[in-house]
């Protein structure tokens, strides 16, 4: 395994669907997963294709099952009760991979029923290739060795391309090969939703062009997507072809001799009428495919378009650390490339590579647009408005709970709608639960932090002065609108909500689910208002009277904006930060007894249900909540947050609430090593590395227990180049300038990486030996402004600033 690349050898069956999902490959228009072309989906293989922003909305009865309600929870006992269950899913197109091979008169050959005597999965990061190779024993000292290359065209998103080689090791004979496009499938990726209706494909038909081009086409069954897809195939022998509906069949038969290589190579075009510039689906899938080059003029485009993504992103950090990392900027790309930019399609949590989450957005992209801001601006621009676009369903959100303002979904997917399911399963009792993380209010903090970070990072002004704006200042009144005042405290609170923290959704014993004056909600609320009233100030006069006017902004609203952002409401108890009013008198839990009981107790909450308890009653914490502000915040402005809202946050306190939290989490989220990594950072090193090392190998050593098989983890894979990026130097975009604090960890103290901020295109860090050295490239532009702990720099076009950082 080299640093561009990433390799499995032997064939296990019991990671299959781990390595399925790192083997992905895709272009940000869609994705197919790693599994091997002659296998169908079953408990091992799982076979997905997914176009981004495509998805439908079924609705499910599951009969029988246990719903557990809040009444007879407190008892106990378990309601019988049918339940109607509205789900919409990211769905899973029409399997284009399948290719399936014999020798002539034998059964198919797949690794789980013929002899492997050698399996290699290889994914090149460097050109977005995945090749396999296996050797198939046949019997009597005779082999069959299968060599395959994948691309998902990174330069032309409709295109990818499957090159078949096969070479007779001690025989001669005849090879039958089937090629299909198979519009059988349905989502059943993930286990604990396979009661529900996981069938989105209806009338699907197929056809041929020719006997070497075949197609396929349907429709999703409620939101009534079109989707076309057509497939060719290159090969010196005839090909049939048979219908069996929902699959359509090429088949020929190649005939082998020692040591001579055989190749097929099958080229696919796929299409939505959600596509841009198209009539018909169909159509346009078959004028792509029969115009497309053959294999390797494809190959080279596509290495072409790779390059120049690498040329974008330089990362350069030595060792096991930096061959993650790149990996994990691989599947960024993969799913949020510069094609993104053209689609209205938000951030989808688990990528494109699989069907957890139901390929919804959440506030994932907190986590994932700072790193695209100081790279691929068009993108992070896109992204937000995806937001913007829905902000009248958020709108009609907020007046439906009788607040003005903006009220964002916690899982948003097609129209902007709420996505969250209001019951999910616990794998791990069988009991449908209810499902109160809708109340998880605090999403849009995250919309309007990176509305404001994009715009500090771009200097877009365009767009922070017209959507941005909007986006914004509807969120600042919505926090607005949702702050009660309490005559007794003399200030405002904002009361019913859930924290980043999932394991506490309601006091123990309450009637109602939600939680009052949540630290972290509350902390980002005065933060949007605090931004809001500074883009009201910083507008130009004509704007802000056309932006008031637009969106019916009353002349006494900021008023109030600036006194809610003073008189928030934030707990503390035994002096640290409380995660919510109340946090304090809640029951330890004897996390030794759990430890030594359970192998793996990062899902407490399921643990704890499936006793007949819950976590609702203890300081337990699934991931980091009122620690995310010092990740949010740099020290300075978090300081700063809490003089506004009149406490001082000094660095004990802080300290205090960093240990009494890690002390009390379970981290049962891949984001929460993520951000511990981060705060730790500044204050203990050693401790700082174990949890960076926690969130380098969430996925690709499965920490959570089976998850990464059902899609990769984007926020967590997207945060880790960040930390790089911004956590460990300290970088920071505002007032105009480059904010930098290094903080080298000792285990990551020689990295590089560039950046493209304000117009600089390829700004250069390295740090090495203790210095830290900035690059700006040649060009007509003004000077970088460096500010740093203790002076301010300007470095110009073509000059080189070095800093020696204190030991």
């Amino acid at each position: 395994m080299t640093g561009w690349t990433w390799e499995y050898d032997g064939y296990e069956p019991a990671d299959e669907r781990l390595r399925e999902s790192l083997c992905t490959l895709g272009n940000g228009y869609f994705a197919t997963r790693g599994a091997l072309p002659e296998c169908v989906a079953d408990d091992v293989h799982y076979p997905g294709t997914y176009v981004a922003g495509c998805y439908d909305r079924l609705t499910s009865e599951v009969a029988g099952q246990q719903v557990r309600t809040a009444e007879n929870a407190a008892n106990a006992k378990n309601a019988e009760k049918p339940a109607s269950l509205e789900n919409e899913d990211m769905v899973n197109l029409p399997n284009w991979l399948p290719l399936r091979f014999r020798p002539a008169g034998h059964d198919w050959l797949t690794p789980d029923t013929a002899t492997v005597l050698d399996h290699r999965k290889v994914l090149h990061l460097d050109s977005g290739l995945l090749e396999r190779h296996t050797r198939y024993g046949l019997g009597d000292g005779q082999v069959l060795f299968v060599r395959q290359v994948r691309l998902v065209h990174m330069a032309d998103p409709h295109l990818a391309a499957l090159r078949t080689e096969f070479t007779a090791e001690g025989f001669a004979g005849e090879l039958d090969v089937e090629a299909a496009l198979d519009g059988g499938v349905s989502n059943s990726g993930v286990a604990r939703y396979r009661d529900l209706d996981g069938r989105h494909l209806t009338h699907v038909l197929t056809g041929a062009a020719a006997p070497d081009t075949v197609w396929l086409r349907c429709r999703t069954r409620t939101s009534d997507i079109r989707i076309g897809l057509a497939a060719r195939l290159t090969t010196d022998v005839p090909v049939t072809v048979a219908h069996e509906p929902p699959r359509v069949v090429q088949r020929l038969r190649l005939s082998l001799t020692p040591g001579r290589t055989v190749r097929v190579d099958k080229t696919v075009a796929l299409h939505t009428s959600h596509d841009l510039a198209i009539g018909d689906p169909l159509r346009a899938a078959t004028d792509r495919v029969g115009a497309a080059a053959g294999f390797d003029e494809l190959l080279a485009g596509h290495r072409t378009a790779w390059d120049q993504l690498w040329t974008r992103t330089g990362l350069d950090v030595p060792g096991r650390a930096g061959h993650i990392l790149r990996l994990h900027l691989f599947h960024v790309l993969q799913t949020l490339s510069p094609h993104t930019a053209d689609l209205d399609v938000g951030v989808p949590a688990r990528g494109l590579h699989g069907e957890a989450y139901r390929g919804h957005v959440f506030w994932d992209e907190l986590f994932v647009l700072p790193y695209l801001n100081l790279h691929f601006p068009e993108v992070s621009r896109a992204l937000l408005r995806y937001r913007h676009r829905r902000l009248g369903q958020a709108r009609a959100a907020a007046r439906a709970l009788g607040r003005r303002g903006a009220l964002f979904p916690w899982q948003s997917g097609s129209d902007g709608r709420e996505e969250t399911q209001r019951l999910h399963l616990n794998p791990r009792s069988g009991h449908w639960l209810p499902d109160h993380s809708h109340l998880q209010r605090h999403v849009g903090s995250a919309i309007a932090y990176n509305v404001w970070q994009y715009g500090e990072a771009t200097g877009d002004t365009e767009f922070l002065h017209t959507e941005g704006a909007e986006i914004l200042l509807q969120i600042a009144r919505f926090w607005a609108d949702s702050a009660r005042h309490d005559a007794h405290r003399g200030g405002h609170r904002i009361l019913g909500v859930v924290g980043p923290d999932e394991y506490h959704d309601a006091y123990p014993d309450a009637p109602r689910p939600g939680l009052d004056d949540n630290a972290y909600t509350n902390v980002t609320a005065a933060w949007v208002l605090a931004r809001a009233l500074d883009l009201l100030r910083t507008l130009p006069e004509p704007r802000r009277r056309e932006l008031a006017e637009h969106i019916g902004l009353a002349d006494d609203e900021p008023e109030r904006w600036e006194e809610v952002s003073r008189t928030l409401h934030v707990p503390f108890h035994d002096g640290v930060i409380s995660q919510f009013e109340g946090y304090g008198e809640l029951a330890e839990l004897d996390w030794d007894h759990y430890r030594k009981r359970y192998e793996d107790i990062r899902r407490l909450d399921r643990i704890l249900e499936a006793e007949g308890d819950t976590v609702n009653r203890y300081k337990a914490s699934k991931q980091a909540d009122v620690l995310m502000l010092g990740y949010l915040f740099s020290p300075a402005e978090l300081r700063s947050l809490f003089e506004r809202l009149g406490h001082r946050l000094d660095e004990e306190t802080w300290r205090r609430t960093v240990e009494y939290y890690l002390r009390r989490t379970s981290h049962g989220s891949t984001l929460s090593g993520l951000v511990h990594g981060w705060i730790l950072a500044r204050d203990r090193r050693a401790d700082a590395w174990m949890f960076c090392q926690e969130a380098l190998r969430g996925d690709i050593a499965d920490l959570q227990g089976g998850t990464t098989g059902e899609g990769i983890h984007l926020g967590a894979m997207a945060g880790t180049l960040d930390l790089v990026q911004r956590g460990l130097t300290g970088l920071e975009t505002r007032q105009e300038a480059l904010w930098l604090d290094p903080v080298p960890l000792p285990q990551l103290s020689s990295y590089g990486f560039s950046l493209r901020y304000r117009g600089h295109w390829g700004i250069r860090l390295r740090l090495e030996c203790g210095k830290l050295e900035v690059a700006v490239p040649p060009s007509d532009l003004a000077p970088v402004d460096l500010r740093l702990p203790d002076r301010t720099v300007g470095v110009r076009p073509g000059e080189t600033f070095l800093l020696v950082l204190a030991d």
